[in-house]
């Protein structure tokens, strides 16, 4: 029962953040989620940020709202999305762009590291099993 509520928690704890970061991609943070947008993505940087950001939401509201048989696609799906997205962290770093606070290399280096914990933790939190 323990294992089965932190993992429904952090379900809806990640689905809850998707969904936020989903709707700042469109309003309040726009313009620090194009500085993360590499140059070798073929649309225009601020398609790039609304797309990824509707994207965000639908999976964030998969997380927290689909029926329990599909919730292991939805976890993988999400793995898949931030796996996806996890080439605009580097060049963020690499560009040496600021944003969200990550104003120096140090900083942008280890947000790197966030993005395997956000995997695992879509995985995880779905019922996946991890061969890790």
């Amino acid at each position: 029962m323990k294992n089965k509520t932190l993992r429904t928690t952090a379900r809806i704890a990640l689905g809850a953040g998707l969904v936020f970061a989903g709707i700042s991609h469109l309003t309040f943070a726009r313009k620090e989620f194009k500085a993360q947008v590499p140059d070798w993505i073929p649309l225009k940087p601020d398609d790039t940020v609304v797309s990824s950001g509707i994207a965000e939401i639908v999976l964030g509201s998969a997380l927290i709202l689909a029926p329990k048989k599909h919730r292991k696609t939805i976890g993988k799906a999400a793995a898949v999305f931030f796996t996806a997205i996890f080439p605009g962290n580097i060049s963020q770093y690499v560009n040496k762009r600021n944003a969200f606070g990550l104003d120096t290399d140090a900083k942008r280096f280890t947000r790197l590291f966030l993005q395997p914990v956000l995997i695992y933790w879509a995985w995880k939190s779905t019922g996946n099993k991890c061969n890790c």
